[in-house]
């Protein structure tokens, strides 16, 4: 196999496990309720956030890496 194809491949997973794991993650926001009085201002955070949000952002940098170096050509064909 040639590297670009294996960088391509870790590329294209990156993509995939980014988007999944945004639509994992839980709305931030209250919206329209926030009006209403019914937000809450304080929650405890869970580790299960926390680990998925270092993921998330793991993930984030190694596809915004990979597209830069994919994207420039610095890779042999």
């Amino acid at each position: 196999m040639i590297l670009s194809n294996i960088i391509q491949g870790i590329w294209a997973f990156s993509a995939i496990g980014l988007i999944i794991l945004v639509l994992l993650h839980s709305p931030k926001g209250d919206g329209i309720g926030a009006i209403g009085g019914q937000a809450q201002l304080f929650s405890s955070t869970k580790s299960a956030e926390n680990t998925l949000n270092r993921v998330t952002w793991t993930l984030t940098v190694i596809f915004l890496g990979l597209t830069v170096v994919l994207s420039a050509g610095w890779l042999p064909n």
